[in-house]
């Protein structure tokens, strides 16, 4: 049975090591302070912010082993599970973790705009690898938001340190956006690597078994969240993931109209339930029917 520490709360995971808070739903650790601690596998109903700068740690996740080097930043929302089971092993770490409960966001628009951060639903080996700069940002936000805690607890300090968590959420997205561009090569290859996957679908009849292809499935099969692969693709693209199968799609519908099948043969050759399902989808990506673009076909 895996050892896994339940962290209901910030007090939770500051007590493993050895920190101790100022406030109930709200935590800043410079791990410098409180190293060496031991590893611990946790199943969070909290928020986490984590980013180590030299730590040599390998962590398990998703589909394989993620190399925690310098300057990485890993987020995890209520619900996760992440890190390195305790093995009695200690390790000196340098870096810093900043928790903070949901109850800590009630009221604040924030509560309701935190769904919008979709890396909190990356996987560990989908983190972000910060510049020297952007490692000096947060670090320098880390130290404020522990200075604020810091003080005598007034009507206005939850909403200043709220404040200061948006400000960490929004650098952390302006940095992921960054580290699409840079990785603009890697992104190409993993397109290449998404139309092969829908061709050999297709090829393959599988839609015949399971239907159309999903975002989802996609993502599985190239090892990847769903939201990191979504949020990719849309760098890459300008579109949606969604939308870019719906295009492959219609082009095979294009391809199997131009020989003469009929609409309904079409429609159950590539998955659909019913031919008025994928009429509704040509007519919304291309503005024609299947059969208006049959018509338009024949008068060239």
């Amino acid at each position: 049975m895996n050892k896994i520490l339940k962290v209901r709360n910030v007090g939770d995971y500051s007590r493993w090591v050895g920190h101790t808070d100022r406030h109930p739903l709200v935590s800043v650790i410079d791990y410098a302070e409180v190293s060496p601690i031991r590893h611990s596998l946790n199943n969070y109903s909290i928020y986490g912010i984590f980013f180590h700068d030299e730590a040599e740690i390998d962590l398990a996740y998703g589909c394989g082993k993620y190399d925690y080097k310098k300057g990485t930043v890993i987020c995890v929302a209520p619900g996760q599970i992440g890190g390195k089971e305790d093995n009695g092993e200690r390790v000196m770490l340098t870096g810093w973790a900043l928790l903070f409960h949901p109850d800590l966001l009630h009221g604040a628009p924030l509560e309701k705009a935190i769904k919008n951060y979709s890396f909190f639903d990356y996987r560990v080996n989908e983190a972000l690898h910060m510049t020297d700069e952007e490692h000096g940002i947060l670090t320098s936000l880390m130290r404020q938001i522990r200075d604020e805690l810091r003080k005598r607890h007034d009507e206005l300090q939850d909403s200043i340190i709220v404040g200061y968590i948006e400000l960490v959420l929004n650098f952390c997205q302006r940095f992921y956006n960054r580290q699409f561009i840079t990785r603009k090569l890697d992104n190409s290859d993993m397109l290449m690597k998404f139309d092969r996957l829908l061709h050999d679908y297709f090829d393959g009849n599988m839609q015949l078994a399971h239907g159309l292809p999903t975002v989802q499935y996609c993502a599985d099969k190239l090892c990847m969240s769903s939201n990191y692969f979504g949020d990719m693709i849309k760098k890459t693209t300008g579109d949606t993931a969604s939308n870019y199968i719906r295009q492959y799609i219609i082009q095979r519908a294009k391809n199997e109209l131009a020989t003469g099948e009929s609409i309904a043969r079409v429609a159950y050759g590539l998955g659909f339930e019913y031919p008025q399902h994928l009429s509704r989808m040509f007519k919304k990506q291309t503005g024609m029917t299947p059969s208006d673009y049959y018509e338009s076909l024949r008068k060239k």
